[in-house]
């Protein structure tokens, strides 16, 4: 699957609001993003979600916009529902429809006990090529879809950025490892405050071209950081803004709307 498909969930996945005290009570949001280049809009989504500290479902409209439209007119549906175990999300299922013109794709993966039961991609992926890399034994357990895997449980804002973030998009197996990198702030219909600032090293494991120079450029060369906020008072934090250097520049996520329904 093309790195840039693969980013698309990530960087869409801006969905919510920030505060500081635990609750069960599961939040109703709503958020608008955009994602820029050089300033310029290319791409539009709207989130609606249900988050608590036990369980999440999220559901989202994605499309292209602005001049983009004219290259790549694409348009898509995202789902995601599953609970929290611990400090990792643990998803149920994951549905990603798209279409480009007259082509259309969708992927399903189903999980069951923290592994990969089952993944169908329509059109199939081709794997029968010589510098595919297929996926090793254990590389689907502990996983989650490009969705779900950013949302992340913590009990304290310095544990947010101290892990490594396993993700699998229906055939891309790769992992973001994060670190610290200072706070920020968000500014957005529905909330005004703090965030915490992540710098994310991608690293492809398996299910992938060996010679994709665009995943190779964004192994070796890209700089990208992720912004998280709390969900309400969940004690679950997802991510609000984004950076991320492509080959084609660096795309950036910005959440316009940020509204808590509840």
């Amino acid at each position: 699957m093309r790195p840039q498909t693969w980013l698309l969930p990530i960087v869409f996945a801006a969905l919510f609001s920030a505060a500081t005290a635990r609750a069960e009570k599961p939040h109703s949001m709503r958020v608008e993003q955009i994602v820029t280049i050089y300033g310029v809009v290319i791409a539009r989504s709207s989130f609606s979600s249900s988050v608590s500290r036990d369980s999440f479902k999220v559901e989202g409209r994605v499309s292209s916009a602005g001049l983009a439209r004219i290259f790549d007119d694409t348009r898509g549906t995202i789902t995601a529902v599953g609970r929290f175990d611990n400090d990792r999300a643990r998803p149920k299922g994951y549905v990603a429809d798209y279409e480009s013109g007259k082509k259309k794709k969708r992927t399903q993966i189903s999980f069951a006990d923290g592994r990969v039961y089952k993944a169908v991609n329509a059109p199939p992926v081709n794997t029968k090529r010589d510098d595919w890399v297929p996926h090793g034994a254990t590389d689907l357990v502990d996983v989650a879809d490009p969705l779900s895997a950013t949302l992340v449980p913590a009990d304290r804002e310095a544990d947010v950025c101290n892990r490594t973030i396993s993700v699998f998009d229906g055939a891309l197996r790769a992992d973001l490892r994060l670190s610290p990198a200072g706070r920020g702030t968000l500014s957005a219909k529905g909330y005004q405050g703090d965030t915490v600032v992540c710098r994310a090293q991608f690293v492809p494991v398996s299910g992938y071209r060996r010679d994709n120079r665009s995943l190779r450029y964004i192994r070796d060369n890209s700089q990208i950081r992720i912004a998280f906020a709390q969900i309400g008072a969940t004690g679950v934090y997802a991510p609000v803004g984004v950076t991320a250097q492509t080959k084609v520049g660096t795309l950036t996520l910005e959440t316009k709307r940020f509204e808590l329904l509840d």
